[in-house]
């Protein structure tokens, strides 16, 4: 999923990180350190020491100094490199996520955007009752839903297919990705001539630290007629 994240305060919004850093493009290295500093907010961004950059990768784009286009064999990203003036960051590059082709905290893939050291993410088992009504419809009904309370965000519900009226579900062409939690596919509900469209999400394949979450189905609670936990 698409996040925000809540800074803790000002202070924090630079973070000087532990891990080792490596981002690729066209199966080359443009960076690679172990002194990376991130910078938090949005859009969420590492920032490297030229230092650590690979040599005549990185091609000036301005009179200042502050934009490049970076060059890994055949691979060319326009104008994806970037300073910032800021003096806690000086002589640190940071490069467009989604212009690259892969990045690496320590040796794991990370995906979407990079992972903030203030997120918490904790997957819990329940017995609470979770109702889900669309169009005068109850759609999902459970006693054992798996909570997921991640910082910043709501608390999301996450529902066994077998307590989901799965005869009701429309499969989405819809995806998204979240770093935390893996790459997530969708459903629209359909009720009568009522069509709810992507408002159940759930993970094939999520990342290992939310693994009781698999092929579980969420529902977003403020686009549902109703949304019951406990009654």
């Amino acid at each position: 999923m698409t996040r925000e994240t809540k800074l803790p305060s000002a202070e924090h919004d630079i973070v000087d990180m532990a891990k080792w850093i490596r981002v690729y493009l066209g199966g080359e290295l443009v960076a690679s350190s172990r002194r990376v500093k991130l910078k938090r907010g949005r859009p969420m961004s590492y920032f490297f020491p030229l230092a650590d950059v690979g040599d005549d990768m990185l091609v000036p784009e301005n009179e200042d100094g502050s934009l490049w286009t970076v060059k890994a064999g055949d691979a060319v990203a326009q104008r994806a490199a970037w300073a910032e003036d800021d003096p806690r960051l000086a002589d640190y590059v940071a490069f467009k996520w989604h212009e690259m082709d892969a990045w690496f905290e320590e040796d794991e893939e990370v995906h979407v955007h990079p992972r903030d050291p203030y997120t918490r993410i904790d997957v819990l088992p329940s017995s609470r009752h979770v109702r889900v009504e669309i169009a005068g419809e109850t759609v999902a009904d459970t006693r054992r839903p798996v909570l997921l309370f991640e910082t910043g965000l709501q608390t999301r519900y996450y529902i066994p297919k077998v307590d989901v009226r799965r005869d009701l579900l429309v499969p989405s062409d819809k995806q998204t990705g979240c770093p935390y939690k893996g790459y997530a596919s969708y459903y629209s509900v359909r009720v009568g001539d009522t069509l709810a469209e992507d408002v159940v999400w759930y993970y094939p394949f999520p990342e290992p630290e939310v693994a009781r979450i698999q092929g579980l189905l969420a529902f977003y609670q403020g686009r549902v007629d109703g949304f019951y936990v406990d009654e």
